[in-house]
């Protein structure tokens, strides 16, 4: 009931003045970072509070034809992470695979070459960066890798037949030692377990079950329309052609899906009405382990988990977009940010923007 009266106090409140208010000061933040286009949103467990979408697609076209579309897609970068935790955690309640199987019990027959600080590895330490497996945050680490050729799904394996014949991070005093090939690792997993190839569960998942909307690879790879990533050269901001060779293909499942905004706050939704307590795809019990099962990071997940603070959150970019995602399950409300591109004005002008939408909404909790 205070739920509920909370609900319709703030919509009568948060008038069509206000919102013009919080979209001027949007707009004003987005100028001034320089961000080609923004989307933003404030949600409950079952209600959209705030959503919307300013700019254009591109820095260098700017016209009613590139103007920005509340459909249009954005790429997640890291935040995918959550996306392939749920997909694991669906397995797992579908006993295809447990928490605790071992990379070696899927594949023993790669364990004669195999660098030994990996024998014990689990699904749940690769998922949440506890396996030890290199980083591959960065250009760098992927040009001294041999060319792997075939599908995106052979080709990630032989990647991950490759990391796990080859050194592992030292061992250290971290809480957890973050890696993008580390998800790699675990998809792998997923995909011997359930015998469907990544691209394979992310339609049965997404697509089939959750009918959401969503691509792989930047937006404007499949579709010059949508929205181009930025990143500087020559000291200025620039387009991301679809035709320029970086691709994250090796990584997909750590990093390289794009939802229009509509669709992720599905999903963000799914996450939070499971925090509290109901049922959608997964149980709540999954929800919560994905989200705190673990100190610091989770699985898809950074967390706080006090007695009076239980938030999760994460960011993402592959240096041309950025998404970031809060979740705060005590007070019901979430919050997306989105830009296409990811520089260090850009992420000063979304934490802005994030200050205000949290001041705008949780004063009227």
């Amino acid at each position: 009931m205070k739920q509920a009266l909370f609900l319709l106090t703030f919509l009568l409140v948060f008038s069509s003045a206000k919102s013009q208010d919080l979209a001027h000061f949007a707009d004003s933040i987005r100028v001034k970072s320089e961000i080609p286009e923004l989307s933003y949103a404030a949600l409950t467990a079952d209600s959209v509070l705030i959503k919307n979408t300013l700019g254009f697609r591109r820095s260098d076209l700017q016209n009613a034809e590139t103007k920005a579309n509340a459909n249009d897609y954005f790429h997640l970068g890291s935040n995918t992470k959550a996306i392939t935790g749920f997909i694991a955690g669906y397995l797992v309640e579908n006993k295809k695979i447990s928490w605790t199987t071992k990379f070696f019990t899927l594949f023993p027959e790669w364990k004669k070459d195999a660098n030994p600080a990996f024998y014990e590895i689990t699904l749940l330490d690769l998922l949440s960066h506890r396996a030890h497996v290199k980083p591959y945050n960065s250009g760098v680490e992927f040009q001294s890798l041999p060319k792997f050729t075939g599908t995106k799904a052979e080709q990630r394996r032989l990647f991950v037949k490759y990391l796990i014949e080859n050194d592992a991070l030292e061992k250290n005093n971290e809480t957890y030692n973050y890696s993008n090939a580390g998800y790699s690792v675990a998809t792998t997993m997923l995909e011997k377990a359930s015998g469907k190839t990544w691209e394979q569960l992310l339609d049965e998942v997404l697509s089939k079950k959750l009918h959401l909307n969503y691509k792989l690879e930047w937006p404007n790879r499949t579709d010059v329309n949508q929205p181009w990533g930025h990143w500087i050269e020559n000291n200025k901001l620039t387009p991301l052609s679809p035709h320029t060779d970086y691709n994250l293909n090796l990584i997909e499942p750590a990093g390289d899906i794009s939802m229009p905004i509509a669709d992720y706050i599905k999903f963000v939704q799914m996450n939070l009405a499971g925090l509290r307590g109901k049922n959608n795809l997964i149980k709540p019990e999954t929800y919560n382990f994905l989200h705190y099962g673990l100190k610091d990071y989770a699985i898809g997940w950074l967390n706080v988990n006090k007695p009076d603070n239980h938030s999760s959150e994460h960011a993402g970019s592959a240096g041309t977009f950025y998404c970031y995602t809060l979740i705060n399950k005590d007070k019901n409300v979430a919050y997306i940010i989105m830009a296409n591109s990811a520089t260090e004005d850009t992420l000063k002008g979304i934490f802005k923007l994030l200050e205000k939408l949290i001041k705008t909404v949780e004063t009227k909790i």
